[in-house]
């Protein structure tokens, strides 16, 4: 079995309602499973928060959104056992 991730980008984000410097938000990861020889694509969405600065860029806002999700998805991998 393996996963391949073809795709990722931020849906949405927001900035969390009681937490100062907080932003919260969703990531769509969209991977690609072969097993047995069988191809198939799998759509998630991930909830994902970063701490960032009050004048943090939003383009740096979204590639904290983008690892963090980034990381989610490793350890997903590996706990399946594939960390290709």
């Amino acid at each position: 079995m393996t996963f391949e991730l073809i795709d990722i980008a931020v849906r949405d984000k927001q900035s969390h309602p009681r937490l100062a410097g907080r932003v919260t938000g969703h990531v769509r990861a969209v991977l690609s499973e072969v097993l047995d020889g069988h191809a198939q694509t799998h759509e998630l969405s991930i909830a994902v928060w970063a701490n960032v600065a009050p004048d943090t860029p939003p383009a740096d806002v979204d590639m904290a959104l983008l690892l963090k999700a980034a990381e989610i998805v490793a350890r997903m991998k590996k706990s399946m056992g594939t960390d290709d």
